[in-house]
């Protein structure tokens, strides 16, 4: 899962972003609201974590034109404004939750954890496929009830395929979900991740877990 974490705090931005890559997330940082904007308008984000005291362009003004656009990220609001008018303002421009300054980064984590699951319409934290089961809290794969041993980024490959079940996810899906450094891609990175994450997650000699649609990209095998 891919998250944005726009604050102009060096101190609370670098931690937050620590915090939720040692959780197996996908994430990128803006230090201004423009920025901000910028990279919400042309990368796939499933939540931004949003501080409405941003230089530049304020959050408001951010979350206001990402809701005009249609952008389908899910955005979890920081402020030390916390009063009722302010916190009915910012879910009134969009904001999906709130959380005010001071904060434990468990509640953030467990915030976000909530917003990915509303964005893919699975409020369950264990996802189940035949022998295969995910605790996305956790961070876990287990195939008859033995852990798999995975990498943030094979864990975060097999979470989002697990969560668009049933629908066939591109190539460029993939990447803008597991990979936060375009240094990090090669022409065939994608199939390459897949094909370690299948050598460890499958049985031999049984079909993969994980279908092939040549050209066109992956989706996890249906239970039959």
């Amino acid at each position: 899962m891919r998250v944005l974490v726009a604050e102009d705090s060096a101190r609370i931005r670098e931690s937050v972003a620590f915090g939720l890559r040692k959780a197996g997330y996908c994430v990128d940082v803006s230090a201004d609201g423009e920025e901000a904007q910028w990279r919400a308008e042309n990368c796939g984000y499933d939540v931004i974590v949003l501080d409405l005291m941003l230089p530049k362009k304020d959050g408001l003004t951010v979350l206001r034109a990402l809701r005009k656009s249609a952008n389908p990220a899910h955005v979890l609001v920081l402020t030390v404004k916390d009063t009722v008018e302010d916190r009915v303002e910012g879910l009134r421009a969009g904001a999906d939750d709130y959380l005010p300054k001071p904060f434990a980064f468990d509640e953030l984590l467990a915030r976000v954890e909530a917003l990915v699951r509303r964005k893919y319409a699975n409020k369950r934290d264990t996802l189940k496929f035949g022998e295969v089961e995910i605790d996305c809290a956790a961070r876990r794969v287990c195939r008859a009830g033995a852990e798999i041993g995975l990498t943030p980024r094979e864990y975060r490959l097999i979470e989002f395929l697990a969560r668009r079940a049933g629908e066939l996810v591109t190539r460029p899906e993939i990447e803008e979900h597991i990979y936060s450094d375009e240094k990090e891609l090669f022409s065939n990175a994608v199939e390459s991740a897949v094909s370690t994450l299948r050598k460890k997650i499958d049985v031999p000699g049984d079909e993969s877990i994980i279908i092939t649609r040549r050209g066109m990209g992956y989706m996890l095998r249906p239970e039959r």
